[in-house]
């Protein structure tokens, strides 16, 4: 009983820390989530006989390079495309104002429809142009110089974080290993263990899907002529990792975006067609061979996760939504295999 008292208590107090200190943690949650994912690349390297230390150094210096080109080479057309959608905005709304409400008025007589005027003058009044979003964004940071600072301190907390608990990562797992009491060494072994293979497995395999699918949506979507091919297909490929969603939302944004560029309904069929290979490609190649049967996450799961952590912790939650989702899903197996094999359940 004393255990499972400390046992409690130290659950409270870790979702106690987290409600009273979740405006501090993102260095900690990102340099910690990146530190995880790589880990195994460590000690790979480690089988080849270099030192923890040093092969820390070369996966760390591998992603500070391929952070700094991504950014060097995406940034300025990125930058450009939405530029290129805040110029819009007004042709956008001006096509939900003539076609779009016009259209769901006579679907739905009763629905009043989308009110673009308020949404054209709230973007008028508060951003502008593509100019004046740069303006009041630069102005606003050199005007709060403690947010600022507190930006670029998180900022380079992050891999300074990542760095360190990677190199003490098995030293660390060791640790807490060997505080664990004896009895429930074994216990705890393997619930870890099933939670490193369900979590590590997702977030792994579900990064190169989302890797993949922002490519085939980005270049599908150029190749369709879309002039916001990149912005789209990015947050498409960033948001798939929820079911459902980032398809959706890929589909939507980008069927506006192509009617208010070309005014033919026609070519809204290439975005279509994109999405509909992006979507065949996960489906029968991608899951399959990334992330397979038994990672153990239902999709509603996933959704209801994201959502629960966001509603209750903003963007922490959404961070730790998936990891808490792991490890529950984890526990809950562990329960049912207990419950099967208990004498209340096998009983006649």
């Amino acid at each position: 009983m004393r255990g499972r008292t400390l046992a409690a208590i130290a659950i409270a107090g870790f979702v106690a820390i987290i409600v009273l200190l979740h405006g501090m943690l993102l260095p900690f949650v990102l340099g910690a989530g990146l530190a995880y994912v790589c880990d195994p690349i460590v000690d790979r390297l480690e089988r080849l006989k270099l030192g923890r230390t040093l092969g820390v150094i070369i996966v760390f210096l591998v992603m500070i390079l391929t952070t700094t080109l991504t950014v060097f080479l995406v940034l300025p057309v990125l930058q450009a495309q939405f530029e290129t959608l805040l110029r819009n905005v007004p042709r956008y709304l001006d096509w939900v104002q003539r076609t779009l409400n016009p259209w769901i008025q006579r679907v739905a007589p009763g629905v009043g429809g989308i009110d673009a005027r308020s949404i054209q003058n709230l973007v008028t009044n508060n951003w502008g142009s593509a100019s004046g979003v740069a303006t009041t964004v630069l102005k606003k940071a050199l005007t709060s110089g403690t947010a600022l600072f507190s930006w670029a301190v998180n900022l380079l907390l992050i891999p300074v974080i990542m760095f360190y608990l990677l190199r003490d990562w098995d030293r660390m797992t060791g640790f807490i290993r060997d505080q664990l009491p004896r009895r429930y060494v074994d216990t705890a072994t393997g619930l870890a263990r099933e939670t490193d293979e369900v979590l590590g497995h997702f977030l792994r395999g579900q990064g190169l899907v989302m890797l993949v699918l922002g490519t085939i949506y980005i270049v599908g979507l150029w190749l369709a002529g879309l002039d916001l091919a990149l912005v789209i297909g990015l947050g498409a490929g960033i948001v798939s990792f929820v079911p459902y969603v980032g398809v959706l939302s890929g589909v939507s944004f980008a069927s506006l975006a192509m009617l208010v560029q070309t005014g033919d309904p026609v070519q809204v069929l290439w975005v279509f067609l994109v999405f509909g290979i992006g979507q065949v490609m996960e489906q029968v190649v991608l899951q399959p061979l990334l992330l397979g049967d038994a990672i153990g996450l239902h999709p509603v799961w996933v959704i209801f996760a994201v959502l629960a952590g966001g509603q209750l912790f903003g963007f922490i939650g959404v961070l730790l939504a998936l990891p808490t989702a792991a490890v529950l899903a984890v526990l809950v197996r562990y329960g049912g295999r207990q419950w099967r094999d208990s004498q209340l359940y096998l009983q006649d």
